[in-house]
């Protein structure tokens, strides 16, 4: 699997740390930034890496900033990403199970090493269940689809 690793400075460190323990497992890593602890903004991050999987140049993607909150948020407004910030290993899970997310995010600041490293193999080893939340995952469209038609031009 290819995945595409983002983040700002206070992500920095764990992104190259996670990213090793992706390639240890076996997948291959698109590393989009930002590549020193300097200074940076997070919005830049969540969009490189949302449009890495948007455009298949990733399967999944991987975003971090302080607490994970603005990077998913942002991460969140592009239309096909669905974001999920994980605190454990079990929400990484269920992410992927019923609404298959398909960038994780992470709070670097929040989490250990050893917590990052469970959410991320339990992100990487889960697929969509499919069934009920399918139709689930069909209204979330439909609200995303809506949330875009109904923007006002100024806003």
């Amino acid at each position: 699997m290819k995945l595409a690793f983002g983040a700002d400075h206070a992500g920095f460190e764990l992104k190259n740390h996670l990213a090793g323990v992706a390639r240890d497992l076996g997948h291959e890593v698109l590393d989009l930034g930002t590549h020193s602890p300097d200074s940076v903004d997070y919005p830049d991050f969540a969009e490189a890496v949302g449009r890495a999987v948007l455009d298949g140049r990733a399967d999944l993607g991987v975003v971090l900033c302080s607490n994970g909150v603005g990077i998913s948020i942002t991460a969140n407004k592009m239309p096909g990403i669905r974001c999920a910030l994980c605190h454990t290993s079990w929400g990484a899970a269920r992410a992927r199970q019923h609404v298959n997310a398909n960038v994780l995010a992470l709070g670097a600041w929040e989490i250990g090493r050893g917590v990052a490293e469970d959410i991320l193999r339990a992100f990487l080893a889960n697929e969509f269940e499919g069934g009920r939340h399918e139709r689930r995952l069909a209204k979330l469209h439909d609200v995303e689809r809506r949330g875009i038609a109904a923007e006002a031009p100024n806003a």
